[in-house]
């Protein structure tokens, strides 16, 4: 597949850049970023082209990944799909639900793949234990003795609380907040085990840019959220786990690189490709679009950051 990249950031250097470099079923054609310097020299780095103009990229292209914040990548989401292009984006998708909306309409106009880069569900242990815990709850409710009933998921992050971090200084994660950056992580293993959002309370409170959700879910379970990318190294951490008739679940450590993880999205990017659209994906962009709502909700009952 003749793939290009967008974006030019630490995530593209880290991540995107080296597994698309690195894929025996991928060819990178180019790089595009909005700046020419940076654009060069990934290029370089990555033994590929960098090209000035987006669409130029998109025509020599069959698949596009995205590594840009996310009302940068939504728009030209639609235009790469529109193109024909299919993709490979990160969470979030969009931070508007009309943007949102606006890529699961090109993916569906244009009959083309889409995957969506939530870490979790392509890393290889937290991947298995997400289908495994799945598994489980769907076994209780066929014998009528109830699923998963209550979750939590707490993501609690040192970017802002002095960790040596190369996206401390991203523009639009100062912005957004933990929230956006990592509120779909969280939301990536709630959804899909306790099911739709019917309600979402949120609340800031402590540190920096710390929000705690409350989510109400169709299947009458409740969960929630702890988000932060302001707590000191020393408290950072991640944990979730569901609880129910099949017992307790609490998710494993991811113990690979993201590159690693990116490595199978490209995979499961390839096959959505050959089957047609991504309608059976389950990180596709209406479950994207499904995260994006969920934050956005959120969002509205939230002063800005400071």
């Amino acid at each position: 597949m003749k793939c290009g990249l967008l974006g030019t950031g630490p995530w593209a250097q880290r991540t995107h850049g080296p597994a698309l470099a690195a894929h025996q079923d991928v060819d990178l054609v180019g790089v595009w970023g909005r700046r020419a310097e940076p654009t060069g020299a990934l290029a370089q780095q990555l033994g590929t082209r960098a090209y000035a103009d987006i669409d130029a990229l998109f025509a020599d292209c069959d698949a596009v990944a995205i590594a840009l914040p996310p009302d940068v990548q939504a728009p030209l989401a639609v235009r790469a799909a529109d193109s024909g292009c299919h993709l490979l984006l990160d969470k979030p998708v969009a931070t508007t639900p009309e943007a949102a909306r606006a890529v699961t309409e090109a993916v569906e106009r244009g009959g083309v793949g889409c995957v969506v880069f939530f870490t979790l569900h392509f890393s290889d242990t937290t991947g298995d234990w997400l289908r495994e815990t799945a598994r489980r709850g769907e076994t209780f409710r066929a014998r009528s003795a109830g699923d998963w009933q209550v979750g939590r998921a707490d993501w609690l992050s040192p970017v802002f609380g002095g960790a040596d971090s190369p996206y401390t200084a991203s523009p639009w994660r100062r912005e957004k907040g933990a929230l956006w950056d990592v509120g779909p992580h969280a939301l990536s293993v709630l959804l899909p085990l306790l099911g739709e959002a019917e309600s979402v309370t949120a609340a800031r409170g402590g540190v920096g840019d710390t929000v705690h959700l409350v989510l109400r879910h169709a299947s009458g379970a409740s969960s929630t959220c702890t988000l932060s990318h302001s707590v000191t190294p020393a408290a950072a951490g991640v944990t979730a786990e569901v609880r129910g008739a099949p017992g307790i679940a609490e998710l494993p450590l991811r113990e690979e690189e993201p590159a690693v993880s990116f490595g199978r999205a490209l995979d499961a990017l390839l096959e959505t490709a050959r089957t047609g659209g991504d309608r059976d994906h389950p990180c596709g962009a209406r479950f994207a679009e499904a995260v994006t709502s969920v934050l956005h909700r959120a969002q509205e009952q939230l002063p800005p950051l400071e």
